[in-house]
């Protein structure tokens, strides 16, 4: 009986050492895969998995991908400094406010060649809120215009719109979905106006406000990503919504299911062209990875798989060379010079104007 205990006790004892070196084993696998690590802060489905994956195999680092559903979910987590992120893709006005409040760090542009690929005309709007591109380098840009549902409009011998001021045609009532954004709605109003949608005169605040609540009982519905699905099921006939949306409903409205077309315009008054860039935060404990990524997120065979991936126009020239022909041809996902001559990119306009904004915005909202 002590023998047999006393194989048992060996046995045992060899099973855990061969556990432990299998564990060993695992670890020193894991650990040989991956040099280094990469902290990735971005929108949700705003990169190709698959994408990410290959960055991993090519580079050797291991990346540690978070997701934020909007600029300000993001600024409120960077500045609890839980994680610190290496690299992040922000907005336009946000990449100022961060910029402005030292929480960038300056990119290197010798470290990611891959920008020569950026279209010359998003590098130049980039300046309206990174003055000489110092930190920042753009991933996906689109418009915010109108789109419409022209047999609708002639069911009910509606003109097509042109312009912005179009919205607050008493003859679209019940017609119309407005964003449900302080800044989108706000740009709209203040275009209709005249005015730029980066004011910071009071009067001009207001006077957007009060035309936004003129405009109310014209409004079917106050949304945001909704806006494509209920064009799509004939809830509206016009509606505001970003350009990013026009493949995705080009693509659904080549199925059999729907028998109507929709059509996108930037109004004439002119828009925001919005630009969501890669930065590097001032505390980066990784930024050569960081270089790494942004460069490897600008090579065209990269960028055209995130365009297919997330419909979002892409600044990257090299990847619309790999389009297919159609798509190049497509206005709303490659504008034209001309097509946004009189559109601008929203800036930081400061704590003071921004309060402004956003009492006049709860002003509106009590009105609804």
């Amino acid at each position: 009986m002590k023998n047999q205990f006393a194989i048992k006790i060996i046995l045992c004892s060899l099973i855990s050492a061969l556990f432990l070196v299998s564990l060993s084993g695992c670890n020193l696998i894991k650990k040989f895969k991956y040099d280094s690590k990469l902290y990735v802060y971005n929108y949700d489905n705003y990169v190709d998995k698959d994408v990410i994956k290959q960055f991993e195999d090519e580079y050797k680092i291991e990346v540690i991908y978070n997701t934020y559903a909007t600029n300000e979910e993001m600024l409120e987590n960077i500045q609890k400094g839980d994680i610190q992120y290496d690299v992040i893709c922000p907005s336009d006005y946000v990449i100022q406010k961060m910029a402005q409040n030292g929480m960038l760090s300056e990119i290197n542009r010798s470290k990611i060649p891959n920008i020569r690929h950026i279209d010359t005309k998003y590098m130049e709007k980039s300046e309206g809120f990174d003055p000489g591109n110092k930190y920042s380098i753009p991933h996906f840009v689109g418009t915010v215009g109108i789109i419409y549902n022209e047999d609708m409009l002639k069911k009910k011998n509606l003109p097509i719109p042109t312009k912005w001021a179009d919205l607050w045609n008493p003859a679209y009532k019940g017609e119309i979905l407005m964003q449900d954004s302080m800044r989108d709605a706000d740009m709209a109003a203040l275009k209709a106006l005249g005015y730029s949608m980066n004011t910071k005169d009071p009067d001009e605040i207001k006077a957007a406000t009060d035309k936004l609540i003129e405009q109310i009982p014209l409004v079917k519905e106050y949304a945001v990503d909704e806006v494509r699905d209920m064009m799509l099921k004939e809830k509206a006939a016009i509606g505001m919504i970003y350009s990013g949306e026009y493949l995705y409903i080009k693509n659904a409205l080549k199925s059999k299911m729907y028998n109507f077309n929709l059509e996108y315009i930037i109004p004439e008054e002119g828009s925001n062209v919005w630009i969501d860039s890669w930065v590097i935060p001032k505390d980066a404990k990784n930024k050569e990875n960081a270089e790494k990524w942004i460069d490897f997120m600008n090579r065209p065979d990269i960028a055209v798989r995130n365009f297919r991936f997330i419909t979002y126009p892409t600044p990257n020239k090299g990847a619309y060379a790999l389009v297919d022909k159609e798509l190049q041809l497509n206005k709303v996902l490659f504008p034209d010079d001309d097509d946004i001559k009189n559109c601008e990119v929203f800036q930081y306009l400061g704590e003071e104007t921004d309060k402004i904004y956003k009492e006049n915005w709860e002003r509106f909202n009590k009105s609804k």
